[in-house]
């Protein structure tokens, strides 16, 4: 028993080993997504492009393949031979390329799919980008903004900032370099058309950009290396929806000859020689050479698909294609519908986000002017106290004035009776002025009298002495001539009574003469002491009469002083003391009493130049 077991779980495993096929591993890359595959080895290649566009969830297959590399060229996976029995790489997993292998007309009527699109933009925007297909740096600006609207929907300031289109490459490197611009000016551009296409779907956004794209030279056009004949290699063979098409080297966007699919009747090669046949058996078959057979192959190949696709849009579509358009173009309504659905309700979030916002704002106004009407109210009370105390300060400042005011106005009293009384002092020292003024008058002229008086005694005293000088003369002249005389004739002598009496006589002559003169002298000694007594007792009356004078003048001054700055306080005005020259007297007064004041001051100091010339 345990031997039969033991047989029969052995027969069942080698039967499930015989069962389970073998398989390879494929990995399959399109434009947004990589893919990895587990395929039989007997799968063919429809086998696999049908499992990949399953996957997709692509119905639009016939525009596109699978596309591998071999050696310097490329291939296209064949659907009706298997996987393992073409020229693909021998590496594992085996690596394909989802592209479009051909291309529509006209994308906006033949493209039905959303996926179908998205890929044809993906696939397209490449080629522009890796400069496949040439585009002028304006449709290569246009065609980015396209691109960044399906990218990142609506143009919005507040999220959209400068900067961010920094990671994306939306231009080719040809433009970037062909004008000296920095990347910011670029993002400036496109941001430019970005902001006007608000408003435009995804799917919306990428048909525009296939809309301008399928009208560049090079869209859809695959280039193949030809010669004409063996020997020159200076001709290059697009292929592509319109047909054949014949350009020089140097330039890939006009072609030189056209060979459109209406006017086609056969294209065959044998070998490396390629055989076009006009339409018109008139017109001369067009022959070409290309480097390597495979290259025929796939131009071939090319030439079949888009002569069937060409076939096929003048026909009336198949049943498959009318579903087709008819559920994209109710899934077209549809989303549509939920567009405007979407787009409403986001202008009512949008109104409802700015109602909030208008009422936050108005809340924090609100906010501010009632706290601005708090901090007024604040101010306010703060002013009315203020303006309390002021009030008290201006009732305190108005008593204090007016009590100043009564305190003047006594001053002013007391000055006007001051002023009064000044006046009469005036009066009174004006009228001893003048009698100090003709006191000195007198004086001068009692002066000059007293000067000529004793200008006549001194003229009296010298004639004086001269004549008292003559008599000593002549006397000593007499005595000399008679005392000779004498001495011979000396008479008898005199009784002696009588010669006394002779000398006393003569004595008494010569003493008489002295006597006058003594007199004299003693009598201009005794006028002279006089006369300075008189000239003392008059400067001391001078120097009382000046002291005086002094003192009424400091008295006047200070009542003026008083009067002035009373005045002053009352007129805003405040009179300047003036000062007398060479004096040390600083008066206050008007310019009348100054005159006066003046003219006594002069009229003295002439009295006292007199006196000290006495």
């Amino acid at each position: 028993k345990a031997n039969a077991i033991y047989n029969t779980l052995k027969m069942s495993i080698l039967g499930l080993k015989k069962k389970q096929p073998k398989t390879f591993k494929v990995k399959v890359i399109t434009m947004d997504a990589e893919m990895e595959f587990s395929c039989e080895v007997k799968w063919k290649g429809k086998d696999l492009f049908d499992l990949v566009c399953r996957t997709v969830g692509l119905r639009e297959t016939w525009f596109f393949g699978l596309r591998y590399t071999v050696k310097d060229t490329y291939a296209w996976l064949k659907p009706e031979k298997r996987v393992l029995d073409q020229e693909v790489p021998k590496d594992s997993p085996i690596t394909f390329h989802f592209l479009a292998k051909f291309f529509p007309e006209k994308v906006e009527e033949e493209l039905v799919q959303e996926i179908t699109q998205h890929l044809f933009f993906l696939q397209v925007k490449k080629q522009i980008l890796d400069e496949e297909i040439f585009c002028s740096p304006e449709a290569s600006v246009l065609l980015a903004s396209y691109a960044v609207q399906a990218k990142y929907g609506d143009y919005d300031p507040n999220f959209h900032k400068p900067g961010f289109l920094a990671q994306d490459e939306l231009l080719p490197k040809r433009v970037l370099m062909q004008y000296q611009m920095t990347a910011d000016m670029w993002e400036e551009k496109i941001t430019a058309w970005y902001a006007e296409h608000r408003g435009i779907a995804r799917d919306e956004a990428e048909m525009e950009y296939l809309k301008i794209a399928q009208d560049l030279e090079m869209y859809g056009v695959s280039y193949f290396a030809i010669t004409q004949n063996k020997r020159d290699t200076d001709l290059l063979l697009g292929v592509d929806a319109q047909g054949l098409h014949i350009y020089s080297p140097s330039s890939k966007l006009n072609p030189n000859r056209s060979f459109p699919w209406s006017d086609i009747r056969n294209i065959s090669y044998s070998e490396k020689e390629f055989t076009i046949k006009p339409l018109d058996k008139k017109k001369d078959v067009f022959k070409f050479y290309s480097s390597q057979l495979r290259v025929n192959k796939l131009i071939l190949q090319l030439c079949i698909g888009n002569h069937d696709l060409f076939m096929r849009r003048r026909k009336v579509d198949s049943i498959e294609v009318q579903q087709m358009k008819a559920q994209a173009k109710e899934e077209k309504a549809r989303k549509k519908m939920e567009r405007q659905i979407l787009a409403r309700e986001k202008q009512m979030r949008e109104e409802a986000e700015r109602a909030k916002e208008e009422m936050e704002r108005r809340l924090f106004q609100l906010q501010d002017e009632a706290r601005l009407a708090n901090e007024a109210l604040l101010r306010s009370e703060e002013t009315a106290d203020l303006l309390a105390e002021k009030a008290q300060i201006a009732e305190e400042e108005a008593k204090l004035l007016a009590h100043k005011a009564a305190e003047a106005e006594q001053e002013r009293q007391r000055l006007e009776v001051t002023a009064m009384k000044t006046k009469e002092e005036k009066r009174l020292m004006e009228q001893k002025m003048r009698e100090a003024e003709q006191l000195a008058v007198k004086l001068v002229e009692q002066s000059e009298r007293r000067l000529k008086e004793a200008d006549h005694l001194k003229q009296d005293l010298t004639e004086a002495k001269d004549a008292e000088r003559r008599a000593k003369q002549k006397l000593l002249e007499i005595t000399k001539t008679t005392y000779p005389l004498i001495a011979a004739y000396s008479p008898p002598p005199a009784p002696p009574e009588a010669a006394d009496f002779g000398y006393e006589s003569a004595s008494s002559r010569l003493d008489f003469k002295d006597s006058d003169m003594k007199r004299l002298s003693m009598e201009i000694e005794r006028e002279r002491l006089e006369y300075m007594e008189k000239s003392k007792n008059l400067q001391d009356q001078l120097k009382e009469l000046k002291s005086e004078i002094e003192s009424l003048k400091l008295e006047e001054q200070q009542q003026q002083a008083g009067l002035y700055s009373l005045r002053s306080e009352a007129r805003g005005y405040v009179q300047e003391p003036v000062y007398i020259p060479h004096s040390n007297v600083c008066i206050i007064a008007s310019p009348d009493y100054l005159l006066h004041f003046l003219i006594l001051i002069l009229s003295l100091r002439m009295l006292l130049v007199l006196l000290r010339n006495d």
